[in-house]
């Protein structure tokens, strides 16, 4: 996507950090069609970047969308527009969206855009609203937004939005992007999805490693998620992260995943990324 000309009058560049599912189990679903899930979610320091333009109208407008993403329904204008009528703020922004993230890769990039835009603008807007109401306000738009917002890795349950902070090992992660974007909606209706994992704790969970249940679904409806698992596994444990595409594995040392990357097939996208578990934006709020 092409990048935004941005003002030199915008604030920024604010980033919008990757995330990875670490494991993924589904333990239930709720009368509302909702699952229950359990997950570990850590960041990457790959990231969208954004700028904010305020002024003085109270108009919400975003440049470098997503593609084929109107801008109405754009995460990071909802995220405004939210923001505002929660606050009362009659000032307006203009929101450059640098995107480095790619659509349907179970990165997170939507919902890390709408947590950064949430988050800065509070401070642009000097609002004075909490992490808790922040949050709060993005479960509204997704339920990986609250973790992007609260910006430390955690082990997540509930629909995603309960969360509980954990301290992990921060590798190196090769991902591969078999360049398809995939569709949670159609993942988490599809019959033949798993919904009856066991519940375990934190502690089971980070000794067992776990496993991502979307896998077996997302690979049978998109063979290109299967065979870059089946390479990648080749090398080093692989996984899903969230409901696709992209799989990652983990290593030691950034040159171990460079090895490993220059391997694979030119039709992939591969990049390195260091996993985090303070977000890269609540960094740079420092």
């Amino acid at each position: 996507m092409k990048r935004p000309l941005v003002p030199a009058t915008a604030s920024g560049p604010w980033p919008a950090p990757a995330k990875l599912n670490l494991l993924l189990h589904i333990t239930g679903r709720r009368s509302d069609g909702y699952h229950e899930l359990q997950t570990i979610f850590q960041f990457l320091t790959a990231a969208d970047w954004l700028y904010f333009d305020i002024h003085d109208s109270d108009e919400i407008s975003v440049a470098g969308s997503s593609a084929g993403v109107d801008g109405d329904t754009d995460l990071v204008v909802r995220a405004a527009r939210l923001l505002q009528a929660h606050s009362g703020c009659r000032s307006g922004v203009t929101i450059y969206n640098d995107k480095r993230l790619p659509v349907g890769a179970g990165l997170g990039g939507g919902s890390s855009d709408a947590a950064t835009t949430l988050v800065v603008l509070n401070r642009l807007w000097q609002l004075g609203m909490t992490i808790n109401e922040l949050a709060e306000i993005g479960l509204a738009l997704g339920a990986d937004v609250p973790v992007f917002v609260r910006g430390q890795a955690a082990f997540a349950e509930g629909v995603g939005e309960i969360l509980t902070p954990v301290d992990l090992p921060e590798p190196w992660f090769l991902i591969l992007n078999p360049v398809v974007s995939v569709s949670t909606a159609d993942i988490f209706s599809d019959v033949e999805l798993t919904r009856d994992t066991p519940q375990k704790t934190i502690a089971d969970l980070l000794s067992e490693g776990g496993r991502n249940d979307c896998e077996t679904v997302v690979c049978r409806r998109y063979p290109e998620v299967a065979a870059v698992l089946n390479w990648l596994n080749e090398y080093a444990p692989a996984r899903m992260t969230g409901t696709g595409s992209c799989i990652f594995a983990a290593f030691e040392t950034e040159s171990d995943a460079q090895a490993v990357a220059d391997r694979a097939p030119d039709h992939w996208d591969a990049f390195i990324a260091r996993g985090m578990n303070q977000s890269s934006l609540h960094i740079a709020l420092q």
